[in-house]
């Protein structure tokens, strides 16, 4: 199950102490202590892995190292290592405290949550003319520490929406390498999967059903993933009774999810074209075609429709590369 919602503890190293010290040593008297080391960060990077996610669903809090303490002759302690927080790209970091908004949108980029601990000076640093033999030190500044809701929004370039079994997962295993689960019976997909093609990823969305917008079916929760997509695949199953009545029913759920949904470029393919009659098919694209919108006829199983697929796959490509 893809855990794409958590709420963590977030704790940065503290800094060590300084050290009081003095050389015992004839001729070379005075204070030695060496100040502590600074403590680790907390950092969060962007990664491909959908199911990073999943290691906070018991794991609540993520600490960095403190700094090592002070140490005599000068020696000062090391500092705490930094600790990474692995999240996948299109995760959006609400820090619950200070109320501030940031996002991870590429793979490998890295944003500082909470910032480690300064170290504490050792007595060597307090030494002065009037002060010769200091027993002064500095404790080791605390850390940051935070509560952070980490988001995952996907963030692809094509998302196949659709009605449970209108044949999304079949699609995206034919035109990328993914190896999504497929059955032929709804709900066949629990939770996203992507795939790339030459450098467009591709999105297979859980099929939505009516009141998805309200909490039904699979929910509001693949809603949110489908805001992050550029352009939407929205697959009908030639197979229905009714498709333009299939089509208005996901329709009305992105609109009332978010105008914005309503509002994106999309092509409707009529999958599974191979399981009807010629004319029965042509009858299915004239309605659409009564309605305004163009529906292409598509199977995984015919060459040529899935060549066509590519080529609008191929003009996004060209026009994300352009732009």
């Amino acid at each position: 199950m893809l855990t794409d919602e958590v709420i963590i503890r977030v704790e940065a190293g503290n800094g060590g102490k300084g050290a009081v010290a003095f050389n015992k040593n004839m001729m070379s008297l005075g204070p030695v202590g060496g100040s502590g080391g600074k403590g680790g960060s907390v950092y969060i990077e962007g990664v491909s892995d959908l199911s990073v996610l999943g290691r906070f669903r018991y794991k609540k809090d993520v600490k960095a190292r403190d700094g090592e303490d002070g140490k005599p002759q000068f020696a000062d302690g090391f500092d705490g290592e930094d600790l990474v927080v692995k999240v996948p790209v299109g995760t959006v970091i609400q820090n619950t405290e200070t109320g501030e908004t940031r996002e991870i949108v590429k793979i490998g980029e890295r944003i500082l949550v909470a910032k480690g601990g300064t170290g504490g000076k050792g007595n060597f640093h307090f030494r002065s003319s009037t002060n010769t033999s200091p027993t002064q030190f500095q404790q080791g500044g605390l850390g940051e520490r935070f509560w952070l809701r980490l988001e995952l929004k996907l963030i692809a370039d094509v998302g196949l929406v659709g009605l449970p079994n209108a044949g999304k997962s079949s699609l995206l295993n034919e035109l990328t390498e993914a190896a999504s689960k497929v059955g032929d019976y709804p709900f066949t997909t629990l939770e996203p999967n992507l795939g790339a093609y030459y450098g467009l990823i591709i999105a297979d969305i859980p099929g939505l059903i009516e009141g998805a917008s309200q909490g039904k079916g699979l929910g509001v929760k693949f809603l949110r993933h489908i805001e992050r997509t550029k352009i939407l695949f929205h697959l009908v199953s030639a197979e229905s009774e009714d498709p333009v009545g299939d089509y208005e029913t996901i329709k009305k759920e992105l609109t009332a999810h978010s105008s914005r949904l309503a509002e994106k470029e999309e092509h409707i393919l009529l999958s599974k074209s191979d399981t009807v009659s010629a004319e029965e098919l042509k009858k299915k694209v004239v309605v659409f075609q009564n309605m305004g919108k163009k529906a292409i006829p598509i199977s995984i199983h015919d060459f040529n429709s899935m060549e066509a697929t590519r080529n609008i796959l191929n003009s996004i490509q060209k026009e994300k590369t352009e732009n």
